[in-house]
This record gives C-alpha cells, structure tokens and sequence, in this order.
C-alpha cells in the first residue's frame, strides 16, 4: 500500500545555494519534498551551469516573491577569450576560434564601456517566452527567433583575475540580465570572442550566498531544524517602510477593508503589523489617507 505524502502549510523564505548541474525548477522540488511544503517558488532561475544564491520561497513568502524577482542581483563569472558558442556558455559547441593579444588596460577599458545602462540581445539559450514557448525550446530545434534589444543596468564590474585567455569579474546589475550575453559582448568589443566559463550568483537584493545552505546540509537536518532555517515571510521586503496598527484595525485590515492611522503619510507600498509584532501583510496608503490592503498574509486560526 502506498501512502499520500502530507503537505504541510509552511511559509518562509529559504536561502539555498544551488549547486551545478540542476536546474532551478529541479533544486525548487528537491526543496519542497524536503519540507513537505503544499506551496513552493523560486525567486529567479539559474542555469544548471550555474550555482549559488536561489531564494526559495515557501507557502505565504510566494505572495512577495515578485519583489526579489525584481530585485538587483550580484554575480561573480568566468568569462573564456577567444572563442564562441552557440549557447554562449561552455555547454554550447564551439562557433569560431580567434587568437587572443588583449592586454589588461584593454580589457579594463572594455569593462568600463560595459556599465551604465545598456541594451542587450536576449540569448536564444534563455527562458524569456516567445508565443507561450521558451526561446531555448525554439534553439534545440535549430529554429531561430528575432529579439529586441533590451535596457538593462550594469552597477558595476571589478576585474578579480585576469590570466592568459581568462578572467573572472564580480558583476552588480538590475534584473533581467544576462551575463551570457554581457560575456560575448564584452568578447565582441575585444575583437577575439568569447563565452562564459562559469557562474555564481552572489547577492540577490539583500540576501547573500554566505547565509545560504546547500542541499547536502538540509539533507542532513531534522524537519525542525529545516524549519528553523527558514526567514520570515516578510524577510523579501525588509527595505520597505514598516508601519504598525492596533487590534481593531487590524481585525478589519484583515477581512480586506480600509483602516485609518493618524499621522501616517508614506508613498508607494508598506509592511504592516500588529501591535504584537506579527507581519499581515503589505498595504498602500489611498488618496484619502486610509491604509487600503494590497497584500495579506492567509489567517490560519
């Protein structure tokens, strides 16, 4: 006989570590078996070639997840002079080889031309949608898609290592970048090629890979001490203002309708608590100045 697996209804938000070679979606179920959770999301895909920082959202953190989607992420790369591929990384098969005399002021002056905003060319190897099928779907069958460029944000490159037709940067960026692409771009502008070599994602808004857990680690803990791993909810949004409200409003915040605060005057959305510190959600203040819910977190008796 076999017996239904229990979901539990756990909300939290985990920092794993992914490790290479799986991809996100893979590391996401792996997560949700070990906690039993009923409900379960990543926060940003990286590729199987790459690893490091994938926050996984647990259960009620889903409902603020889109806030680490779109949050700044921080990379440390690998980049390989002196060749193409046609995936950009080193899983791809070699397009064109080119001698490679770059020198470090010229590869620093490349570097430099790459921060700022730019435009990039969405590689055919990526998860972006096109008429409801991922690009890399249309790339495995040798069909090719054309891309608009689009702005993306480089906050910063520091040049870590620089040996023979190698190099390995720490990139700062907005979401929605690619560092294959800035890669082959940056390969383009020194006139030789090249692809990345490796990935790891350092920072994602706030959080950073040195306070994450890998997967070997949760393997080896109780269900307790999983949980006990977890942030809260409200951890994806730390760096919004916080705002907290009696009983009584909170009793109607939470049945969905408008609440009144006086001298409260914030822009744009915030958290909300109760008097005992507990997170309900997040709301936004209405022209009239009452808090209007936007975001609330399911109330379990």
């Amino acid at each position: 006989m076999q017996f239904k697996r229990i979901k539990r209804d756990i909300s939290g938000i985990l920092l794993l570590d992914k490790p290479l070679g799986i991809s996100s979606n893979q590391a996401l179920q792996i997560v949700k078996r070990l906690f039993q959770a009923a409900k379960a999301g990543h926060t940003g895909s990286l590729d199987p070639l790459a690893s490091g920082l994938l926050p996984i959202c647990l259960g009620e953190a889903t409902k603020f997840s889109h806030f680490l989607l779109d949050s700044d992420k921080s990379y440390r790369a690998l980049v390989t002079l002196g060749s193409t591929t046609t995936t950009g990384d080193a899983e791809g098969e070699i397009l064109e080889r080119s001698p490679v005399t770059t020198t470090p002021a010229e590869l620093d002056a490349a570097l430099k031309k790459m921060v700022g905003d730019i435009l990039q060319v969405p590689p055919m190897y990526s998860a972006l949608k096109h008429g409801g099928k991922a690009l890399y779907e249309y790339a495995r069958d040798g069909v090719e898609i054309t891309r608009e460029a689009r702005p993306v944000r480089i906050h910063d490159i520091t040049l870590e290592r620089f040996e023979g037709n190698q190099f390995e940067i720490v990139v700062s960026c907005s979401k929605g970048t690619y560092i294959r692409t800035l890669a082959e771009d940056i390969g383009k502008l020194l006139g030789c090629g090249a692809h990345l070599g490796g990935l790891r994602r350092l920072t994602t808004a706030h959080f950073h890979l040195d306070d994450a857990v890998t997967i070997e680690q949760l393997e080896q803990m109780s269900l307790e001490q999983r949980d006990e791993a977890l942030l809260g909810a409200d951890a994806a949004i730390e760096d919004l203002p916080q705002v907290t409200i009696d009983a009584d409003s909170a009793f109607y915040l939470l049945r969905g309708q408008e609440v009144w605060k006086s001298g409260l005057s914030i822009e744009g959305v915030f958290r909300i608590y109760n008097e005992q510190g507990d997170f309900l959600g997040i709301g936004e203040q209405t022209s009239r100045g009452a808090i209007a819910p936007k975001r609330l977190l399911r109330q379990t008796a």
